[in-house]
């Protein structure tokens, strides 16, 4: 079965003006998710890492990526297509709480 790396982008603000009941389905979303054998993760604080031409591992503390949220946290999870895959995050927190999900195809 085809795998999806899902990226969540929320903030505590959007999270909180949620309902409660929306939250909390949202959360059985991921229970649902992670007992199908999802892996997911909240993020930490992020590190760039660059080794050019093996010359030597540099870092840098912070994203690359920039966004009017930050990001929340990973999924990766199996799904026949992209519409089964939307459909499984579609209602998971960051997707109801005033966030949002991005969805990339593992190949």
């Amino acid at each position: 079965m085809p795998k999806f790396v899902t990226i969540g982008y929320g903030d505590q603000t959007g999270y909180d003006r949620t309902s409660q009941a929306i939250t909390d389905a949202a959360h059985q979303q991921d229970a649902k998710l992670r007992s199908e054998g999802a892996l997911i993760g909240i993020a930490g604080k992020p590190v760039q890492v660059r080794n050019s031409d093996a010359l030597g591992v540099e870092t840098t503390d912070g994203s690359f990526m920039s966004s009017d949220l930050p990001i929340a946290g990973f999924t990766i999870i199996d799904a026949a297509d992209l519409a089964e895959a939307i459909e499984k995050v579609s209602t998971v927190p960051c997707a109801v709480a005033h966030g949002v999900v991005e969805i990339w195809p593992l190949e």
